[in-house]
């Protein structure tokens, strides 16, 4: 594997959206920018509607979702899995614990693995990581939700989280339009069209906002062992994954990127919200999305 192969890789696919991430790093610290307010209108707004138009226009079969859905709660329950395994090794207290888990298990499927497996794999490929986003997205609405408040939330409160995700409407509405062959009105069809066109440049710019606001961290045992399962440990899950559910094509690429993605910035408010130890999840989110292309580089090279 050869420097003259992985370059042309880095700056076709990864490249593109570093730039957008890094214009929105410079904005965030020269500006001052509500990065919460974007992320809302991004997570209720941009994302269902991209979400829909992209399931819209690539029917996709019931065994490949029911494959991408299997995928991606293996992969996050075995990252976690690992996590904990290391985290019992290596002695962390509970805060240290269950901010590690939660920064292992949950990966940047949305603002990063979007656009990047859009760029590699093309259209038909991105039907697939938009169906890995939702999924992800409801386990971490939920599991996530009930692992950072550790006792603190019922099992019925998680679950019924679920239902104030709005891409689940999304995805509801977009399988009910492709069973049923309905067309949607041309104004409706162009207003769908014109929002998804906005909805990848504003999740990747709010990326990098979100980094402008990192914190550094004394956890380096904990950052490690986080990293280590989000860029080395992922991928071989995403493969082994992949080739027990028998994936194959851009399904199967689609995955694995997604499987090796750096840490959620959905982590951070996590972390957050439930008092946990933020400087490390935030170290851990910046670390590994600037120490994700060195992995993600070479991995999308293999895949093809």
């Amino acid at each position: 594997m050869l420097l003259k192969d992985l370059f042309p890789i880095f700056a076709n696919n990864i490249f593109p959206i570093m730039l957008i991430s890094m214009a929105g790093f410079v904005l965030g610290r020269t500006i001052k920018i509500d990065t919460r307010s974007i992320g809302r209108v991004s997570f209720y707004f941009f994302n269902p509607v991209l979400v829909f138009n992209i399931l819209l226009a690539n029917k996709l079969p019931v065994t490949e979702m029911f494959n991408t859905a299997v995928f991606t709660i293996l992969v996050t329950l075995g990252s976690g899995l690992i996590a904990l395994l290391g985290g019992q090794i290596l002695k962390f207290d509970k805060k240290t614990q269950i901010s590690t888990l939660l920064t292992s298990m949950f990966a940047n499927n949305g603002n990063y693995g979007l656009p990047l497996i859009a760029f590699a794999f093309g259209e038909q490929a991105l039907s697939h990581a938009s169906l890995y986003f939702v999924f992800a997205s409801l386990i971490t609405n939920t599991l996530g939700i009930f692992i950072a408040s550790m006792g603190h939330m019922s099992i019925k409160q998680a679950f019924l989280g679920i239902f104030r995700i709005p891409t689940i409407y999304a995805v509801m509405a977009a399988l009910l339009i492709n069973s049923l062959n309905l067309t949607m009105p041309l104004p409706i069809e162009r207003t769908v069209s014109i929002l998804t066109g906005a909805g990848v440049p504003v999740m990747i710019l709010l990326l990098g906002l979100e980094l402008s606001n990192m914190k550094w961290t004394n956890s380096f045992k904990a950052l490690g062992l986080a990293a280590s399962v989000r860029l080395i440990v992922g991928p071989l899950l995403g493969v082994g994954f992949a080739a027990l559910l028998g994936m194959q094509g851009v399904g199967m690429k689609a995955g694995i990127v997604d499987a090796s993605m750096s840490s959620a910035v959905a982590n951070a408010n996590l972390a957050s919200e439930y008092e946990l130890d933020s400087s490390l999840v935030a170290a851990t989110i910046l670390v590994t999305t600037l120490l994700s292309p060195l992995t993600l580089t070479p991995l999308i090279l293999l895949l093809g």
